[in-house]
């Protein structure tokens, strides 16, 4: 059991990031095993209410593949995937509004309210938050999936005006109207960019960035390329560190990738010198 002492010399750790962040900008990407289990809901939920009150500005970008996978198997539509990223058709664009910019969003939105931290459900589409165009990169075509071209920084300026924590699905339109399917990761990527977020952080179901089962502490690009030429970083990490190098470029300070299957992941990354996953640098 930790002692009063104990406590209290982990206040007093916490207290200058606390006045390091207090009006700056986290834009976090959750996902995976975070979003399943449920004491990892309800921790994430707690934390990220926390750091809205002692003044962060928190923004939330939230994954959900699984639950797509499970609607669309139960009304017979199979998943494909091309390259780790999920092949929209008409039918399957459908299931994903359902699924992103319905339950799982209210789902997060409620659990964060419980704790009285002012979520409001969105996806891109809303007020033409995310602004895509068709995804061509690779030659894979993917169908409705789609790239940020632009933000309305705009409108979530409002929202952080009136001390309200945005929870954002990914899902985007084209000019025409058309709805996309967005990569989360690379959603919260050019949503830290445009917003020139002091963190980006990625919940993620492994510690971080790991190199022969050894956890690297920090990575910069030169690195990360050389992990990618050798195929160590690939799949789903793959789009994390591309994003997160992207969103570094336009500003970002910092990037974070963390092991969201641990309880309280996200304070220890943010309020501990040492830190609990991957720093991605310049």
């Amino acid at each position: 059991m930790i002692s009063i002492a104990d406590k209290t010399e982990i206040l007093i750790q916490a207290l200058p990031y606390i006045q390091q962040y207090e009006q700056k900008t986290f834009v976090i990407k959750y996902g995976g095993a975070a979003m399943v289990d449920e004491d990892l809901k309800e921790t994430f939920a707690q934390d990220v209410t926390l750091l809205k009150k002692i003044g962060v500005r928190m923004v939330i970008v939230h994954g959900g593949g699984k639950d797509i996978t499970d609607l669309a198997s139960k009304i017979g539509l199979q998943s494909r995937f091309v390259k780790g990223q999920r092949y929209t058709d008409a039918d399957m664009m459908s299931v994903v509004q359902m699924v992103l910019g319905g339950k799982t969003n209210q789902d997060i939105v409620a659990r964060i309210n419980r704790h009285d931290g002012d979520a409001v459900g969105l996806s891109g589409v809303d007020n033409g938050l995310f602004l895509v165009r068709r995804h061509t990169e690779g030659g894979a075509d993917l169908g409705f999936v789609g790239d940020v071209v632009r933000v309305n920084t705009r409108f979530l300026e409002s929202l952080f005006a009136n001390d309200i924590m945005p929870v954002i699905a990914p899902i985007g339109v084209d000019p025409e109207g058309q709805v996309h399917n967005i990569n989360a990761d690379t959603a919260a990527g050019s949503l830290a960019a445009a917003l020139q977020a002091e963190k980006l952080v990625y919940l993620s179901d492994v510690p971080g960035v790991l190199m022969k089962d050894e956890l690297l502490p920090s990575l910069d690009r030169a690195r990360a390329a050389s992990l990618v030429e050798q195929g160590i970083v690939s799949s789903g990490m793959l789009p994390k560190i591309q994003s997160a190098f992207s969103a570094l470029d336009a500003g970002v300070n910092k990037v974070h990738i963390i092991d969201g299957r641990v309880k309280h992941s996200l304070l220890l990354e943010i309020f501990t010198k040492e830190g609990v996953g991957t720093e991605v640098v310049h």
